[in-house]
Parts: structure tokens; C-alpha cells; sequence
């Protein structure tokens, strides 16, 4: 018998994002992002504290990394961040590559949830957020097929759940994309963001 638990390893899109972080160049940190309110600098900083929170849900160390909301506070770039982020990245893929991550009940954000569900968000995160990056930042994205597969079946979900009007997903108001289009463009619309967003400098 195969094991039935659902899980995807997390590696191959973390690696694409650590690389994107290296590309960003001083200048770029307080430029535009797709999310309205961050600039680069607040960007990576959610990507770090996101990592932290992932990594110790997926080991259930639960403490204030798991307990508190993301949008407690704007997040900002901390000391060593070029160093610090991309082992942050390396944690978060470690312990979602323990199967027993993928199973029970965890927290993230302050909220709970079943470890399945608390993994394609990791997944979601991982390759909305380096879209994010890369258009702000104008480095090429080709994020990992099955990262992107998990992230779009989870926001396509999300988008459907009972409560929601079918134009609202996860992170704000479904952006349409013709059904044709590129799987990324189409996730990246379920999350909100226009796929044709460019920076303005």
C-alpha cells in the first residue's frame, strides 16, 4: 500500500525564492510591490517571518512564531537578512519534508488547522510571494510545477468555500483570468493580484 499522506516537497520553491531574494539589489528595498502596502524590504521580511511560522507549525512548536497574526505588525528586514533568509527557506522545506507534518492539527497565523491544509498554504505563500518578488524586483519567475499545481488546487478551494461569493479568495478579491490562460497567471489572479502588474519606476 502507498502512503496515503498528502505531501509535497517544499525545497525546489524555496530554493527559487532564496535565489530571487538574492538578486534584490539595496536600491530596490523601498520600491512598489503587487501587495499595495509593502514595499520590497516589508516583502522579505514577510517571507522571513512566514518561513518561521511554516517551519514550527510543521514541527508543532508552537509559540509566538505560530501564534500571532501576520498582520499584527508591518514586517520589516531584520540585521543579516541575505545570510538569515535563505537558511530560513531551507528550515521551512525541512520540516514540511516529515510526513507526519502533513498530518493532525497545527497553527499558523493564530489559527488551527489540519496539517494538510497548513502545508499548500506554506506552498501558496512560496509562489505567490516570489511572484511578488520578481515582478517588483523584474527577475524572470518559473516557479516549481508542483508548488504552483498545490498553491493553485488551494486557492481555487479557498475561492469556493461556503461563505464566499466566488469573486472573494484568501487574499482579497478574485482578479479574472481568461481560463486559457497560464496556470501562474491564473494563480496569481486567485490571489488577488492583477498577473499584468509591472512596477512603475
Amino acid at each position: 500500500m502507498t502512503d496515503p499522506t498528502p505531501t509535497l516537497d517544499l525545497g525546489p520553491q524555496a530554493r527559487i525564492v532564496a535565489r530571487l531574494a538574492e538578486g534584490v539589489t539595496d536600491e530596490q528595498l523601498t520600491d512598489g510591490t503587487p501587495c499595495p502596502e509593502y514595499e520590497v524590504r516589508h516583502l522579505l521580511g514577510h517571507l522571513a517571518g512566514l518561513c518561521a511560522a511554516f517551519r514550527d507549525a510543521g514541527r508543532r512548536n508552537f509559540g509566538a512564531t505560530t501564534d500571532t497574526s501576520p498582520d499584527a505588525a508591518l514586517p520589516d528586514l531584520g540585521p543579516g537578512w541575505s545570510e538569515g533568509l535563505p537558511v530560513a527557506l531551507g528550515e521551512l522545506a525541512e520540516a514540511w519534508r516529515d510526513p507526519a507534518a502533513w498530518t493532525g492539527m497545527t497553527r499558523a497565523g493564530g489559527v488551527d488547522l489540519p496539517g494538510e491544509a497548513a502545508g499548500a498554504v506554506a506552498a501558496g505563500e512560496l509562489v505567490i510571494h516570489g511572484w511578488d518578488l520578481a515582478r517588483a524586483t523584474r527577475q524572470d519567475y518559473a516557479p516549481d510545477p508542483a508548488a504552483l499545481e498545490a498553491a493553485h488546487a488551494f486557492l481555487l478551494a479557498a475561492a469556493a468555500e461556503p461563505g464566499r461569493d466566488g469573486g472573494e479568495g484568501v487574499f482579497g478579491p478574485v482578479v479574472p483570468v481568461p481560463s486559457d490562460a497560464p496556470l501562474l497567471d491564473r494563480t496569481v489572479g486567485l490571489s488577488g493580484r492583477d498577473p499584468g502588474w509591472t512596477p512603475r519606476n
